[in-house]
């Protein structure tokens, strides 16, 4: 609980940042579609060389996720995403806006810089560490995103064992 309050603590993102959306839960055997039924919806921003930030959302429509990306990402930035629907409203606003075509490919041939692919590879050790808990109470998978997240953003375990006493002085 302590290190989800202290992640939510982040400041603001410029510069290039990637966005994307996930959803976690167990896997659909047999089933056809793009199989979020029953799946936490989860949004996240990714500032290139940088930090994540990740909330738990209720639906992956544009009224939902501009309201984060405003509050979270500074006017002029540099945004990625692919070519979800939901990213149309970047078009029209405030943000430079890249999109990636994930059904064609993971990195534009003409742009190098045009992928998000760093923010896939967070999502992949999100659901690798939560992969090993064989299932999470939805009321307490907010608390273990965030410790991902802090980990994510924490990479060394010095580094890590320093802030988590930090945070129990309460220091941070």
């Amino acid at each position: 609980m302590l290190i989800a309050e202290h992640v939510d603590k982040h400041t603001w993102f410029d510069g290039e940042i990637e966005l994307d959306e996930s959803y976690f839960g167990g896997r659909r055997k047999g089933q056809r579609g793009r199989g979020a039924a029953g799946k936490v919806p989860v949004f996240g921003l990714l500032k290139r060389g940088g930090k994540v930030y990740t909330k738990v959302i209720p639906d992956a429509k544009s009224r939902t996720l501009l309201p984060i990306i405003e509050s979270k990402i500074y006017p002029d930035s540099i945004v990625y995403t692919d070519n979800f629907a939901s990213y149309d409203v970047l078009d029209v606003s405030d943000f430079k806006h890249y999109r990636i075509n994930h059904s064609t490919q993971f990195v534009d041939k003409k742009d190098r810089q045009n992928h998000i692919n760093g923010i896939e590879n967070f999502w992949n050790q999100a659901k690798r560490h939560m992969r090993k808990f064989n299932g999470i109470p939805k009321a307490h998978f907010e608390l273990y995103l965030k410790e991902c997240e802090w980990r994510f953003n924490t990479p060394s375990a010095k580094q890590q064992l320093t802030m988590l006493k930090q945070i129990v002085k309460g220091k941070i």
